[in-house]
């Protein structure tokens, strides 16, 4: 693709890392690829405790700054964490949100570009449409708020869910562009804009540079081997491998073992149980970094796609862990059904059963088990779908054509 002129985008995610780091990199990939592109970037982010930002220069007025792989960081200093109450995780979002407005308002830029979640990071957005209404905004959704947090019965006070509708619309209504990650995000949008925004279409993608599948002759011999890595939530749904755990335990399957590798609120509350129910067959291990995990994901043999049993997420997220699962050619099972699961049928890289059937998921984990050439045959259909259909290179192809798009 030819780039024909020279853009500054202003891109604000609050949760920005780079591979050092042990949670999704889609901000960085994406950013270095504008770089790549002859655009300046300069990302505005937050302190996540599971983020590497890249800099560690001195903190001046609660910011710190520097440069990582040509992207210009600026960093606002506001430690978060998942293990957060409610309240302070609101207040850290807010905090960057208004901070957030005050280095776009005094920076020159060509688009700003905002990511959620949280949903607060479109206001910079919100307010540089009314500071710098010439200066267009592009707004992509990695959620739909509030619709996922009502739907889980995460938040329920009618009053915070009416002010985050109203945040949501006013985003999507002060946008130029949207971007969803997932089929329900975009329809989500389209609802709520009655059509009248343009919206693209760009789900997480696969670093397949960095998550290589090992040859076959490498694998170990032993016990079936499956995973699952990301945050250990209420969202994720993790208590569903437990009782797959215990029903593999009552038949007497001792050659199936089942590891975890991450943290999160509920995290504590799973170790507990699995010692409780003598479930010996899972294994718990902390978060690491993608670079260590692209080394370690590719010796498992199956990759765990578990989320909640909640309606809304069976077309309305994009979860970095399936991305990463192809990429390493690990056939994928997946729990709940959807676009993820429909593509798993389609073509053939893993087993999709129904959601809350523990006897469903145990029965998938031993015919993985019982048949190796399967496994095979399926690990190098998920390689292909990685590498055809959501290679990092095509994807962010796309995101540089829309923001230049908007520019132009």
């Amino acid at each position: 693709m030819e780039h024909i002129f020279h853009m500054h985008v202003l891109y604000f995610y609050q949760h920005f890392s780079t591979p050092a780091g042990s949670t999704g990199t889609r901000a960085y990939e994406m950013a270095r690829v504008l770089v790549s592109a002859g655009h300046q970037v300069t990302v505005v982010c937050g302190s996540v405790d599971t983020a590497s930002t890249g800099v560690d220069g001195p903190v001046e007025r609660g910011i710190r700054r520097g440069t990582v792989d040509g992207i210009e960081v600026v960093e606002i200093v506001l430690p978060y964490s998942n293990y957060d109450g409610f309240i302070k995780r609101c207040f850290t979002f807010l905090r960057y949100a208004f901070r957030g407005i005050a280095i776009a308002a005094t920076t020159k830029y060509d688009v700003l570009f905002a990511t959620s979640t949280p949903l607060t990071a479109g206001i910079p957005g919100i307010a540089m449409r009314v500071l710098k209404p010439l200066r267009p905004f592009v707004f992509e959704v990695r959620d739909l708020w509030p619709e996922l947090p009502k739907a889980m019965g995460v938040i329920t006070n009618p009053l915070i869910l009416f002010a985050m509708d109203i945040l949501e619309r006013t985003s999507y209504l002060c946008a130029s562009r949207c971007v969803g990650l997932a089929p329900g995000i975009c329809e989500g949008i389209e609802k709520k804009t009655l059509g009248n925004k343009p919206v693209d279409l760009i789900p997480n993608g696969c670093d397949t540079d960095l998550f290589v599948p090992i040859e076959a002759s490498q694998r170990r011999e032993g016990p079936l081997r499956a995973v699952y890595t990301g945050t250990h939530g209420r969202a994720n749904g993790l208590h569903a491998v437990l009782d797959a755990a215990q029903v593999l335990r009552q038949r007497g399957e001792e050659d199936i073992e089942l590891h975890f590798i991450g943290n999160g609120k509920q995290k504590p509350e799973l170790v507990e149980r699995a010692k409780q129910d003598g479930l010996a067959n899972c294994f718990f291990h902390p978060s690491i970094p993608k670079s260590e995990l692209a080394v370690l994901l590719p010796s498992y043999d199956v990759g765990m796609m578990v989320l909640d049993d909640v309606p809304a997420f069976y077309f309305g997220t994009s979860p970095n862990k399936f991305f990463d699962y192809i990429s390493c050619g690990l056939p994928v099972l997946n729990n709940y059904p959807g676009w993820l699961a429909g593509m798993i049928g389609e073509h053939s890289c893993g087993h999709a059963v129904p959601p809350r059937d523990p006897e469903a998921f145990a029965d998938a984990l031993v015919a993985l088990r019982e048949d190796p050439a399967g496994r095979l045959k399926m690990g190098k259909a998920s390689r292909e779908l990685a590498l055809v259909s959501f290679g990092r290179e095509l994807l962010s192809s796309r995101f540089v054509a829309c923001l230049e798009a908007v520019v132009k």
